[in-house]
């Protein structure tokens, strides 16, 4: 074996028929991904099998639970140039189209993630199969991190799967089961993964693979055969990415021009157009940012991971929509025992019910069977009373925001349960401190605040007080990821961060509109910038009367400039709680909502538009900026960037932007404060905070690379 060898990723070894078993093994690393030095070492196992004259080829992991997960991004980090993202893509192309070309018949026996890279390097081979666990998925996700495919994944996947469904796949990132992709013509057996190398050989002795046909049925084929129906296609998918994204995403634009090209050009043009739309996006500021929010969660991972006690019972107090989906997540994403706590058995099935519809709906799609729903559902009990609370882990309270209620529940959980047991809780804008201060084991309590709809939000803010113990820390914020959540580690203050920086935002939302700017035309406003909702919808979904209690408790602890519009009681005491109570800014039937146009006269309001939609944008945005920086000046967040992934996983701040402190960044401290100077000439709640002045007379910036830079 010569030195080369022994540092390939591959080990090529050849069995008594003659095939060649090629297990892929990344030394020192948890996953394989696909490094600088992958070309070379699978041009190496080529020329390899080429020269032993083989019968067939096998790739297979060494690792138990991946093939390949995608490439390793830090390499398009590195590529300073297009023309060096140009070169990754047209050398991934060149070695695929080697490994295609071969005399022998080559198979991809593939267990757990096979993701991005990994997945093309398959579809380069003549035969797939894959294992059928659980955590086998097949995927093309990189159109989440503001790519194309650039491993001929847009150009050999349609000839497998059809247009539509590859349109499907790579414009969403979607990931699919062994079943589905079966199904679909992607794989061509799914078997269990203990037998899985022994199919796969039996797969090498097939001999090259002809041709193949998608499995479509009679429309799609008739739709994807002809010109005409192509053009029906690609038009419909391009108008729904402009319509989900607002044209802020250039990356799902560039994989319907490629997979078009390899549907109607030339197999050469076709590839050339893919290129060439990967080094475009490789280069673009969007990718830039997104893959810096992967960056950014990667590292989080690493941090609070000490090895803490496990939990594995959770007390979950109060059965409303809160509560219902943190019992949901602690025991269907978790795997914990749960037991939810509520005053009524209305709310206890009320819990039982939200986890139950979550289930049958994943079990209708075959996506768990109905075995592992009822043992999902089986982990979650409940009851009105402490009886079995003596083993638990940690109480989450999701009650009322009441002061007094919530000290309550600390003592009867400190009564109830054990000394270990840590007290959580969710609540959005009280001081965690005053929740704990009369507590017999102040140690034990933390905030863990989680966003709704608590299963679909990505985010949950972890909020120690001052003597919160770190050993609590630890436990929670691990917890929260086994919910599959992304914690945060933010300051005991009033609001935390993500309310903090929500609500003037709202606020200034809410004082345009008294100011007779149209409902819909600041929704519009936000939504064209980047928000997936305008301020007003949010406001409805939240509840209004949820944010007339936020308010005065961040009011009375951060001062005037959190203060609600004083007209906005007005719709609580008229019942118009948003789309709970079927009427807020909006009506709401089953199917649809619109402007309540009654909610003018109420609110003493005369329509009178007189900023453009850009305008209104930056009016509520720069206070949203505002206040991020003053969150981090205090250390309410540790860093910049968990700022910009709290804003993003939390209130939805446009991820092509990178976040809040990201966005500053590219607008430079400067001009943002000389533009929030002009707005305070009005408003003196715009008055750029002290800490963003100083940035700006230094040419500071957030992230230093970019001040560096500047």
């Amino acid at each position: 074996m010569t030195a080369e060898q022994a540092n390939s990723v591959f080990d090529f070894k050849v069995n008594d028929d003659n095939i060649a078993i090629v297990t892929i093994d990344v030394a020192g690393e948890k996953m394989n991904t696909l490094r600088d030095s992958f070309v070379d070492d699978l041009n190496a196992v080529i020329k390899q099998g080429v020269e032993q004259n083989i019968k067939g080829m096998v790739f297979i992991s060494g690792k138990p639970d991946n093939f390949i997960a995608g490439a390793d991004i830090k390499m398009l980090d590195n590529a300073k140039t297009r023309d060096d993202a140009l070169y990754l893509s047209q050398t991934c192309h060149s070695v695929f189209a080697d490994l295609v070309k071969l005399p022998f018949p080559t198979v991809a026996a593939m267990n757990g993630a096979t993701l991005g890279g990994g997945l093309e390097f398959a579809l380069a081979c003549d035969y797939r199969v894959a294992s059928d666990a659980s955590n086998t998925k097949l995927g093309l996700p990189e159109v989440q991190l503001g790519l194309l495919p650039g491993g001929g994944g847009t150009q050999r996947l349609p000839k497998l799967v059809g247009i539509q469904k590859a349109l499907e796949w790579t414009l969403t990132g979607k990931q699919v089961r062994p079943k589905q992709a079966k199904k679909a013509g992607l794989v061509d057996d799914v078997v269990p993964n203990s037998v899985l190398l022994d199919v796969a050989l039996k797969f090498a002795v097939k001999g090259k693979r002809k041709s193949i046909k998608p499995k479509l049925g009679k429309v799609s084929q008739m739709l994807e055969s002809n010109p005409f129906g192509r053009n029906i296609i690609f038009k419909k998918a391009t108008e729904n990415v402009e319509k989900k994204t607002g044209g802020h995403y250039p990356a799902p634009f560039a994989i319907i021009k490629a997979i078009r090209a390899a549907a109607e050009m030339a197999p050469a043009k076709g590839y050339e157009i893919e290129a060439q739309g990967f080094a475009d996006l490789v280069m673009s500021k969007e990718s830039k940012a997104l893959r810096g929010i992967f960056f950014a969660t990667t590292e989080m991972k690493k941090e609070w991971n000490e090895q803490s006690q496990p939990t594995e019972n959770v007390a979950v107090l109060g059965g409303g929509l809160m509560g219902a989906g943190i019992a949901h997540v602690s025991a269907c994403k978790a795997g914990a025992r749960v037991r939810v706590k509520d005053i009524a058995q209305k709310g206890i099935s009320g819990a039982l019910n939200y986890s139950f519809k979550i289930l049958n709906k994943k079990q209708k799609r075959r996506i768990l069977s109905k075995a592992e729903l009822q043992l999902q559902m089986a982990r979650i009990t409940g009851g009105t009373d402490y009886a079995g609370f003596e083993n638990t882990d940690i109480a989450i309270e999701a009650v009322f925001e009441d002061l007094k209620l919530k000290q309550s529940m600390v003592a009867d959980i400190e009564e109830n349960c054990n000394e270990n047991t840590i007290f959580a809780s969710n609540t959005s804008s009280l001081p965690i401190g005053q929740i704990a201060e009369n507590a017999a084991r102040p140690e034990n309590v933390i905030g863990l605040h989680y966003f709704s709809p608590v299963e679909k939000m990505p985010l949950v803010e972890i909020i120690p007080h001052e003597t919160t113990a770190k050993e609590t820390i630890a436990r929670v914020v691990n917890f929260a990821r086994k919910q599959g959540k992304t914690p945060i580690v933010v300051k005991d203050k009033a609001g935390f961060y993500v309310n903090r920086i929500l609500a003037p935002y709202v606020n200034e939302a809410a004082n345009l509109l008294l100011a007779g700017e149209p409902i819909e035309k600041i929704d519009e406003a936000l939504v064209e910038f980047g928000f997936p909702v305008g301020p007003m919808t949010l406001l409805d979904e939240v509840g209004i009367d949820i944010g007339s209690k936020i308010a005065p408790i961040l009011e009375k602890e951060l001062g005037e400039r959190f203060k609600a519009p004083d007209a906005f009681s007005r719709l609580i005491d008229a019942g118009r709680l948003g789309r709970k109570s079927g009427r807020g800014f909006f009506v709401y039937d089953k199917k649809d909502k619109k402007v309540d146009e009654s909610i003018y006269d109420l609110l003493g309001i005369s329509k009178n538009p007189r900023l453009n939609k850009e305008e209104i944008a930056e009016r509520c945005v720069s206070q949203m900026l505002n206040e991020a920086a003053r969150c981090l000046d205090e250390g309410i967040i540790a860093s910049a960037r968990d700022g910009d992934i709290g804003a993003i996983f939390g209130i939805g701040f446009p991820p092509f932007l990178g976040g809040p402190f990201s966005y500053m960044d590219s607008l430079g401290a400067g001009h943002l404060a000389s533009r929030l100077a002009t707005f305070a000439e009005q408003n003196k709640h715009f008055t750029p905070c002290e800490p963003l002045v100083a940035m700006a007379e230094a040419k500071e910036a957030f992230y230093t690379e970019q001040a560096s830079a500047s």
